[in-house]
């Protein structure tokens, strides 16, 4: 329901304003217009507009924008096997690409941009006997990094334009929501990966052990502090995070140049991650509706002067990117059948 009023209150302003354009190319006083009247222009002449800007966009770029999109998944299933690793679980390429693929499906339609991830922690649970907590953790462990990277990489862009924030108001409040959540993530990523409250209170091992399932409470603790001792598989998994943030911003970048909108590189690099960051929490099905609001918001502000309908057909266009692999991985969903198992990584000398 709020994605739904969210995107009704999005199309209507969008609407209202290509028809009041219209009626201004076409001599007519909208002033005169009385509410209802601008209402059905709106809703009659907007649809029109918009779906005329979205087949605007040149062929080649919009594959390229696909290709990014595409590009994303596959540096996210190398991220995942390498934290998979660090668990002590070794996964076929195919197989983690099979699971991501479903994962994303489902992260079409499920709150927030993360919810397919429960999907893939369901099945990489199901792909182990023995192990399955730590390969539930090694899940939850990727989306960490990937979450706290996503943060940064928007902290940097935002530090690197401090003197659009001072006459960008939505920006800043985006800017200063973003630099909360990095600070709640960096906090729950030292707990989860170092610990420190059982030093400071050494009765909270023995107070978790008398809570109910409290051996696995524990033990998925003890799966989190793997990742703490292996500074230089972070490392690793954090590069290829912010790899992943770049070709996400290429992908809109593509699809900015496809559309002929004037808009210089910083300026994507800084309002793609900060949409996406907000977009990823869990109000809406794939943050959409709050994810083009945010667009339109920040893009066409006078500051950067991007037309609202270009902003709006930018949001949609790579929502549209995204549901085309979505459907590929609707397909795999109806094919994945056979069970594979993870297997023990065998340490070497």
């Amino acid at each position: 329901m709020v994605c739904g009023l969210l995107l009704v209150w999005i199309f209507h302003s969008i609407f209202l304003s290509e028809a009041q354009s219209a009626s201004r190319r076409q001599g007519q006083d909208w002033s005169l217009l009385t509410a209802t009247q601008k209402r059905q222009a709106a809703w009659t002449i907007g649809p029109a507009e918009l779906w005329k800007t979205l087949t605007l966009v040149e062929t080649s770029w919009l594959g390229l924008s696909l290709l990014c999109m595409g590009t994303t998944i596959l540096i996210g299933v190398a991220r995942w096997r390498g934290v998979l690793r660090v668990a002590g679980l070794r996964l076929p390429l195919g197989r983690a690409l099979e699971i991501s693929m479903v994962a994303h499906f489902f992260n079409s339609f499920l709150l927030g941009s993360t919810g397919g991830d429960l999907f893939k922690a369901y099945y990489a649970a199901r792909e182990t006997c023995h192990q399955k907590t730590e390969a539930v953790v090694a899940v939850v462990a990727d989306r960490l990094i990937g979450l706290f990277a996503m943060l940064l990489f928007a902290t940097l862009m935002i530090l690197g334009h401090l003197d659009l924030l001072t006459r960008h108001r939505p920006l800043l409040g985006a800017s200063l929501l973003i630099l909360s959540m990095l600070v709640a993530c960096s906090g729950v990523l030292v707990l989860s990966f170092w610990g420190g409250l059982s030093s400071a209170w050494p009765r909270s091992r023995a107070w978790l052990r008398s809570l109910p399932k409290g051996e696995l409470l524990e033990r998925t603790l003890e799966a989190c502090r793997i990742f703490g001792r292996e500074p230089r598989a972070l490392s690793r998994a954090l590069a290829l995070s912010m790899l992943l943030n770049v070709v996400c911003v290429l992908q809109f970048m593509a699809l900015a140049r496809g559309l002929g909108i004037e808009l210089s590189a910083g300026r994507l690099f800084l309002v793609v991650p900060v949409v996406i960051c907000v977009a990823a929490l869990p109000v809406t099905p794939s943050g959409l509706g709050l994810r083009e609001n945010l667009f339109v918001v920040l893009l066409a502000h006078p500051s950067i002067g991007v037309p609202s309908t270009d902003a709006l057909s930018l949001s949609l266009l790579a929502f549209a990117g995204s549901l085309a692999w979505s459907l590929v991985g609707g397909l795999v969903y109806l094919t994945f059948r056979q069970r594979h198992q993870l297997t023990e990584e065998i340490p070497t000398d």
